[in-house]
Parts: C-alpha cells; structure tokens; sequence
C-alpha cells in the first residue's frame, strides 16, 4: 500500500485544560473538518458541564461524532471508540472532510494508534467476585494482588483505577494469562494515515491554575445541579465507568455519601492534577508525537499551518 492510498486523520492530544478543543474549532475555520470526540466522559449522555462537552451550536456549525451514544447506565470502552473511530474515519474522508481526533482520553488513543489486544470475553461471576473483594479490602489491595501475578500492567495503573485493576485481574483469572502478555499481541490498523500532535505546555503552574479556573467555572455553570439529577436516578449506583470520571465522581461523594461540599471540590481539582500528570507521562513516553506549546503566542496559527501543509504534501 502507497502513502497516496492512505487515508489520513489527524489527532490533537494533550492534558486536560490545555487548549485542545479551542485550537481544533479554529482548524475548522480553515479547512472542512469533523471531529471525533476522544474522551471517555464526552460520550455519555447528561455528563455535560464536567465533560466540557461542546455545545448545541457548536456541534452545529462543526461536526462531532462520539458524544452523547450512551447512558450513563451503560458501558462505553476502548474497544467500542476504536471501532467507532475506525468506521467514522473513512466516512469522513467519503464527505470531502478531514477527520481530527481531538481528546485526552490515552487509553483510546493507545488504542486506537497501537491496537486493541484480542482479550477474552468478559466473565460475569469472575468480575462479582472481583468487586466483592475490592469492596472489603479496597482496590490499592487488589493492585497489590495484580502486582504479583502481572507487574507489568500494575506498574501502567494507578491503585485506585478500579475499572482497569478489575479487568486487569478478570483476564487473569479466567485466562491464566497475564493482561500484558495478550496486549503484546496487538496489531495496529492500517490503511490510516494519523498526524499526531500533542499539546505539552511547558508552563505547568499556568496549567494547573486553568484546571482549577476551569473545574470553578464548571460549578458556577451548574455541575453540581447535574450531578444531583444523575444521583436522583434509581438505576445508577456510582461505580459505573461513566460517574467514574474525574469531577463526577468526587461531587457524587458530596451528594450520595455526605462528603463536605468544599473537600468534594478540592478532591476533585486533585485528582484533575493527577489526570494531568499522568496524561504528561504517557504523551513524553511516545516520541512520535509532534510536540505543541499551545501557551506560545501565535502556537494556534502555527499549528494550522503545520496541518494544513502535511495535509496538503501527504507529508507524516
């Protein structure tokens, strides 16, 4: 396969607060372009104001595709994004449009770029038993336990990554494999061209005061109303992937469990940080991204003429 035979995506990373979804609309100023959401909260329907979800009129004048496809009841996954991300991209391409994927959740993006590993299937009973266990002893335990049959993948997740720990030691447990010998066996897509870029502040206490700024104007904006009507339905419990999300999750606590308003909100702006911090470390783990600094002036024009001239060449 030639490099004309490709199609080609483009995909704009980077923290959370750095830019990414304001540099991707004003691409759209100048070239036809479609974006697809990636990140794992975007994708469920009433996670709005924490999400950062774009709004009505925005969506209007410039394409997205992966936002609001499932209830916050349901699961959504890096498998359901790569095989939504790869069925959209030559859609897009048909439409005379560029697809750029614009988001911060990496495990799609790793996903996605490197390939999905071919795990076994779910195992209800293994998967309850799992949680009963976490919910006596707590899940950094667990981590502890997934450290000693597959070091590998605790070393890639955080103790308190609940959803990654359980199918970590689910796979495990049904397969007698470790997570991480299946994931060897990936295979990237082909027939796609991605142009990555990555935005990389070097400013990080500019950063983290976006974060906090932004998390502030999320609550004057109603987060914590729409974090109390999804409290007020009887078929959610909290622990499921969606009000997992970072800000959810802290404000549920505040709602369901009575934490302090005040500590729900720093907790939340925290564990933002964290997010950050370890979206930093998978990015500068990858050289093949090509490196912004979106807190440079002129950094967005700059980048529109990056892609406009590697779209135009069929440069990589």
């Amino acid at each position: 396969m030639t490099a004309a035979d490709l199609l080609t995506a483009v995909v704009l990373t980077g923290p959370t607060a750095s830019g990414k979804s304001e540099f991707a609309l004003q691409l759209a100023q100048h070239l036809p372009i479609e974006i697809i959401s990636v990140d794992s909260a975007q994708v469920y329907r009433g996670l709005d104001i924490g999400s950062a979800k774009p709004s009505v009129e925005t969506r209007a004048s410039v394409p997205h595709h992966l936002i609001d496809v499932r209830d916050p009841a349901a699961v959504y996954n890096a498998g359901d994004f790569v095989e939504d991300a790869l069925a959209l991209i030559p859609q897009i391409v048909a439409r005379g449009r560029l697809p750029v994927l614009v988001g911060g959740t990496m495990l799609y993006l790793r996903s996605l770029l490197h390939g999905m590993a071919a795990l076994p299937r779910a195992n209800v009973a293994i998967r309850a038993a799992i949680d009963t266990r976490a919910a006596a002893q707590g899940w950094p335990v667990l981590h502890a336990e997934l450290a000693q049959v597959d070091p590998l993948a605790a070393s890639r997740i955080h103790p308190n990554d609940a959803q990654r720990i359980q199918r970590a030691l689910e796979v495990f447990e049904s397969s007698g494999r470790p997570i991480s010998d299946w994931q060897r066996a990936t295979v990237a897509p082909t027939g796609i061209r991605f142009l990555r870029w990555a935005m990389l502040p070097t400013d990080r206490e500019a950063l983290k005061r976006r974060v906090a700024a932004r998390f502030a104007t999320m609550m004057q904006q109603g987060l914590l109303e729409e974090v109390r009507a999804l409290a007020a339905r009887s078929d959610l419990r909290g622990d499921e992937p969606a009000l997992r999300s970072v800000g959810y999750r802290q404000l549920w606590q505040h709602v369901r469990a009575g934490v302090a308003l005040e500590q729900a909100e720093a907790q939340a702006v925290t564990a933002t940080l964290q997010l950050v911090r370890r979206q930093y470390t998978w990015l500068r783990a990858d050289n093949a991204w090509q490196i912004v600094e979106p807190f440079a002036p002129g950094a967005v024009n700059g980048w529109i003429s990056c892609v406009r001239a590697a779209t135009a060449s069929g440069s990589p």
